[in-house]
């Protein structure tokens, strides 16, 4: 797997390599794609996943994940951690390898 700097080189690498979707976390599931659909924890994979610490800014702290969807459409999806975190449901927590 690779190593990024920043956020922005992660998102931008994956784009180059074909995750080109964005996807947007909601409490229960991911919303995104060329048809802004909502995808359930089981209908889409994590390929990948990078983390980035805030070294001044908790705000700062976020988890780039590549993922590839149950029809094959690739795209990223950001989430920040921390204090700053969204409430989210415990299948989207498993799924996400986050707390």
């Amino acid at each position: 797997m690779k190593s990024y700097e920043t956020v922005t080189e992660a998102l931008q690498d994956l784009r180059q390599r074909g995750y080109t979707a964005d996807f947007i976390l909601q409490f229960d599931c991911i919303q995104g794609g060329g048809d802004n659909r909502k995808l359930k924890p089981e209908e889409f994979d994590i390929e990948e996943v990078y983390r980035f610490e805030g070294e001044t800014d908790p705000g700062d702290e976020n988890i780039v994940y590549a993922i590839r969807t149950l029809d094959g459409t690739r795209g990223t999806l950001m989430h920040g951690y921390g204090v700053y975190s969204e409430d989210i449901s415990d299948d989207m927590v498993r799924k996400l390898g986050t707390k």
